[in-house]
């Protein structure tokens, strides 16, 4: 098997459906020594809030997050469905609360561990998605084929601060290096823990679908590559799990060295399976395996190793290429065709060539 068989550790896939949408969750370990991401999905919120949901990617901090902002007074505010404004000062409150709580936990460890966390979340009211960023995790509404980010409110981005040269960001949960000026309270400290929550208001029938992801995703992929590779993957399978998988193999070749989680979350207008572009993918397919077996005969004596039949092909003007991946997205692709096609392998399966359909 390949370097990345070998080292890479398996997706982790949790899914569900309610509210007129569904949700797929995959992460991996990667390179890293472990894993630090969370997550947290739960479709209709408890009591009068059952058309809500909450999704969220965070480092450690995940598990109660949903608990401190849904149990807050500024989010319960009056007895019917909660304003905008209480929404947005109650998922502020959690975010505060769960910062307090890092703080506990990191005097316990005697400050073994004071960097910060990352998180993205969003809550989705009939009406309304609210995005909460802390950090490098951001979440993206793609609507009509364009993609919305979290990160922006009224054209500014939220975090571009640098702090004393060594911080990129000016939203954070820990990183208490940065939080130890006494006398001030924890949103006048230097990095603040108290996000920028962006409400955008919600034409159902226009959103097509919703990503979260962790920083180890948008360490290798864009805005809008990865919301154009999510639309052309969906065109080709109405498998979720497969898609996010998916992401995350890609984003591993695109070389990302840190953990990786996405949260995609489809509504009723999601992109739906096209004969054209499953044509398409199959004819790549196709086009792949013609070409591997042409690198492999044309070495002649000895078969040429599968990381020179990727350096060959990734010079190449592939066609139908997804967006966004380059020939990251069918590594795993070219190498099951490689395996197949290597006379000098050591396995008794098929490698009959295919030399009349190419």
């Amino acid at each position: 098997g390949s370097i990345f068989r070998q080292t890479k550790m398996e997706e982790y896939n949790a899914q569900g459906r309610g509210n007129e949408l569904r949700y797929e969750l995959s992460s991996m370990q990667g390179w890293r020594i472990e894993m630090e991401d969370a997550h947290t999905a739960v479709i209709a919120l408890p009591t009068r809030l059952e058309t809500w949901s909450f999704f969220a990617v965070a480092k450690y901090c995940c598990e109660h997050l949903l608990d401190h902002i849904a149990n807050n007074q500024g989010f319960k505010g009056s007895a019917g469905a909660p304003s905008v404004e209480n929404v947005k000062n109650g998922i502020r409150t959690g975010f505060l609360e769960i910062d307090e709580h890092i703080r506990v936990m990191v005097e316990k460890k005697d400050g073994a561990d004071r960097s910060g966390s990352t998180a993205v979340s969003v809550l989705l009211s009939p009406q309304h998605a609210y995005f909460t960023n802390c950090r490098d995790s951001r979440g993206l509404l793609c609507r009509n084929r364009k993609f919305i980010s979290s990160q922006i409110n009224a054209g500014g981005s939220v975090m571009t601060q640098h702090v004393k040269g060594s911080l990129a960001v000016s939203i954070a949960l820990g990183d208490f290096h940065y939080k130890c000026i006494h006398g001030k309270g924890p949103t006048e400290q230097l990095v603040s823990p108290e996000p920028e929550v962006h409400d955008i208001e919600r034409p159902e029938e226009d959103d097509q679908f919703t990503i979260l992801a962790c920083d180890g995703i948008w360490d290798v992929i864009g805005n809008e590559e990865l919301c154009g590779f999510l639309r052309s993957r969906l065109e080709v399978t109405d498998d979720p799990e497969k898609v996010c998988n998916e992401v995350v193999d890609t984003c591993l070749y695109k070389g990302s060295r840190d953990n990786m989680s996405v949260i995609l979350i489809c509504f009723s207008n999601a992109p739906k399976v096209s004969a054209e572009a499953v044509k398409k993918e199959a004819e790549l397919d196709k086009y792949l395996e013609c070409r591997v077996e042409e690198i492999i005969k044309k070495q002649g004596e000895g078969v040429p190793d599968l990381v020179h039949v990727m350096y060959i092909l990734a010079n190449e003007k592939i066609p139908s290429l997804p967006p966004g991946s380059e020939m990251a997205n069918k590594q795993n692709v070219i190498e099951a065709i490689y395996e197949r096609l290597n006379p000098y392998k050591n396995d008794d399966t098929d490698s009959t060539s295919n030399d009349a359909m190419c």
